[in-house]
């Protein structure tokens, strides 16, 4: 039987989406006090609780490798499972510039992210392979799993890794357009089951993240068409709220913390760049929506994995 106190044992990889997304929105709330007026301390309190929560997780993932290297695999026979594996590099490449704001600059954290990242790519490519015609199929779940690189430029172009930043952002270019084509054909075939649904707004993250990339490497045009492109799917996913949630809520919500943040981030550093009203009214309706949204996922997913509920729903493998 599996004790509370051995609940690390069973640590779900469904937990580091809803760990990104935190982080994510407590960027957002430390940027914020840059155009808004609200205090800095706010955001660095968030920055706090948020990071203090995926270390806990990502301690306990670890130890769960360590006590049995093989229970990875065991992790990466769903497609939401195997987003969550690649969620956990991708918050430890977030973490440098969750890190920035304190003026603490850790090049290594980075580089860490970095490098588990492709370790992981290569574990969900090799399990997809294993899974055999039904594994293969295109999934929202995959832009976590071989887009995530796009994360990297957040913190890697402060830290003056602006090739690196660009090759990433390249390299994460590929899958996202043979993703976005190839699931887009499947929808017109077939639309996802109800539980699966929020899962679609993930698109919304990559799209937001380009953008960001785009702009911080000086690449207006991309920055444009990005920005755009993440407005236009905030937008249908506002007007598509009622059905994307229309199931009730399940561990698969963590799919609308990440792209949430993501999306609220842009918009403030859009402000910057003189989009003007479109990126003042996105941040303030991403705030409105995002803020209560992720929060309430965070406070459920962290319930259900109290009561080992989160572990049993998301078929989490034991160490």
């Amino acid at each position: 039987m599996l004790t509370k106190q051995h609940l690390w044992r069973r640590t779900p990889p469904a937990i580091f989406p809803v760990a990104l997304g935190f982080m994510g929105l407590s960027l957002a709330w430390r940027s914020a006090s840059d155009v808004l007026a609200i205090p800095h301390e706010i955001g660095n309190l968030m920055l706090g609780a948020s990071t203090a929560y995926f270390l806990f997780f990502a301690v306990s993932f670890i130890a769960k490798i360590l006590a049995r290297p093989s229970v990875v695999l065991d992790d990466l026979k769903t497609p939401p499972a195997r987003a969550g594996v690649a969620a956990f590099p991708m918050s430890i490449m977030l973490l440098a510039g969750v890190l920035l704001p304190l003026e603490v600059r850790v090049p290594l954290v980075w580089w860490t992210g970095v490098g588990v990242y492709y370790i992981a790519t290569g574990l969900v490519s090799w399990s997809i392979y294993k899974g055999g015609a039904e594994a293969r199929k295109f999934s929202p779940f995959q832009y976590l799993a071989f887009v995530g690189p796009i994360v990297g430029p957040i913190a890697g172009i402060p830290l003056g890794y602006d090739t690196t930043s660009f090759w990433l952002a390249i390299a994460a270019m590929i899958p996202y357009i043979a993703i976005t084509l190839g699931y887009g054909v499947r929808l017109t075939k077939i639309r996802p089951p109800m539980p699966l649904r929020p899962s679609l707004a993930i698109v919304l993250a990559p799209t937001s993240l380009f953008a960001l990339a785009f702009g911080g490497l000086e690449i207006e045009w991309a920055f444009i068409l990005f920005y755009w492109m993440s407005v236009a799917l905030a937008v249908a996913m506002l007007i598509f709220s009622m059905w994307l949630t229309e199931g009730g809520f399940t561990p698969i919500w963590g799919s609308f913390t990440f792209p949430l943040a993501s999306f609220i981030n842009l918009n403030i550093y859009a402000i910057g760049e003189g989009v003007g009203i479109v990126a003042t009214a996105g941040m303030f309706a991403g705030f409105i929506i995002g803020t209560p949204l992720i929060l309430y996922i965070v406070w459920m997913v962290s319930k259900d994995w109290i009561k080992g509920d989160l572990s049993k729903k998301t078929g989490a493998a034991m160490a």
